[in-house]
């Protein structure tokens, strides 16, 4: 009798191990697997952007991970392989670009060879490779296409250089070893939460700054632009439709361009300013300008004085020809605009009022009208009647947050 209870007993325990298993396996099957991305370039506004999105956006779909460069140098290769190998993630985003103004050295090791070993890291671990090129790849002219492309020479500055062959590169794995990647090129860049004063953000700054006494371009100077905000919508999209967007460039710009010289004196009617005022530098005086101050420069750095122009102006001939990026292709995508009435003047009050709130914090510009910004209460307070402020934070602000109580 007991030995048949003990049989019972045992069958029934076997049972009981079976069902679970069964149960687990059909509940893993039922639930799709989290995804697990490595981001590069994550404190840019790009990548910053696309971090915030996966963090608030898609938590239980997708993990992003964005590695200091402490913990992944995109300039060692064993750092790539090591970490990637390590992590085991399911596709790679790299945002990372030198600063413009780079030397040759930099360019080629961030820009090229940095995205080079990325493509050999995911070629072999067989996950897809997101890059995010520029337009600085395209040559000037109106309704470029995907296809279009500057030919690759020695005169080229060391940034669409590098970004070119980077591309070309990408190209090529994809054809002889099978290399799963998309590459979205951006055009001039507009959102919110970029820490460095570049790209559109410099132009913003010296209008503000008031340091643009005149426009330094011509009428009808066109220009594409790009929406930090949507671009991790398109991320997304690709991720989820691999077959219709693997090995493909796309160009991720708004519907239509926009005027170089409407753009600033806009900007300039919403600051309330006086300047610039619309007189049209012609390019050859910007020119002597330019390599003017360049030597005045030279001069005050043997005494001492260090100080240069900023990156930007090496692309001083933009500012003077026109070049738009087609987005024929993106909009025949099965990607659908999550906000497609957002354009760069649509955003420019929520702009205006973000970047002259943090530049004024990090007293860089004073000059503009203050009322355009709405200051706290509590910051005039803490401004104006610090002691006062004091005793009221005393009085009522300082007990312990009660959802973080333990005991």
């Amino acid at each position: 009798m007991l030995k048949c209870f003990f049989t019972f007993f045992t069958q029934l325990v076997n049972f009981s191990s079976w069902f679970k298993e069964i149960y687990s396996v059909a509940h893993n099957n039922s639930s799709p697997k989290k995804l697990l991305g490595v981001l590069i370039g994550g404190s840019g506004l790009i990548g910053g952007t696309l971090a915030h999105y996966f963090k608030t956006k898609t938590p239980d779909e997708i993990e992003l991970r964005a590695p200091s460069s402490k913990k992944l140098s995109i300039r060692n290769a064993q750092d790539i392989r090591d970490y990637l190998k390590r992590v085991k993630p399911d596709f790679v985003i790299n945002t990372a670009i030198a600063n413009i103004g780079s030397d040759s050295q930099l360019a080629l090791e961030i820009n090229y060879l940095g995205t080079l070993n990325l493509a050999r890291a995911t070629a072999a671990l067989e996950i897809p490779y997101i890059h995010v090129s520029s337009a600085a790849t395209l040559p000037n002219g109106e309704d470029l296409v995907e296809d279009d492309q500057l030919q690759i020479s020695p005169k080229l500055n060391n940034y669409a250089k590098s970004k070119l062959m980077a591309e070309q590169t990408l190209k090529y794995m994809y054809k002889n070893v099978g290399l799963d990647y998309t590459a979205i090129r951006l055009a001039v860049v507009y959102g919110e939460h970029d820490h460095k004063i570049q790209g559109f953000h410099r132009l913003f700054f010296s209008i503000a700054d008031e340091s643009m006494p005149v426009l330094f371009t011509k009428k009808k100077v066109m220009h594409s632009y790009s929406n930090a905000n949507k671009f991790p919508y398109f991320v997304h999209h690709i991720l989820k439709n691999r077959e219709e967007f693997s090995g493909e460039t796309y160009h991720f710009v708004d519907k239509n361009p926009v005027e170089l010289a409407d753009l600033i004196l806009t900007i300039k009617s919403y600051l309330e300013l006086s300047t610039p005022r619309e007189i049209y530098v012609p390019y050859s005086m910007a020119t002597f300008g330019k390599k003017a101050l360049e030597m005045l420069l030279k001069v005050f750095s043997r005494i001492g004085m260090k100080g240069g122009l900023p990156a930007e102006l090496m692309f001083l001939e933009n500012f003077y020809k026109t070049q738009t990026l087609s987005s024929e292709k993106l909009r025949a995508s099965s990607f659908v605009d999550p906000m497609p009435t957002e354009t760069i003047y649509t955003k420019l009050p929520e702009l205006v009022v973000y970047y002259l709130t943090r530049w004024t914090h990090q007293n860089l510009i004073s000059t503009f009208n203050e009322s355009i910004i709405d200051n706290s209460s509590m910051a005039g307070e803490f401004e104006q009647t610090p002691r006062k402020f004091l005793e009221t934070i005393h009085a009522d602000s300082t007990a312990p947050f009660r959802d973080l109580i333990t005991r």
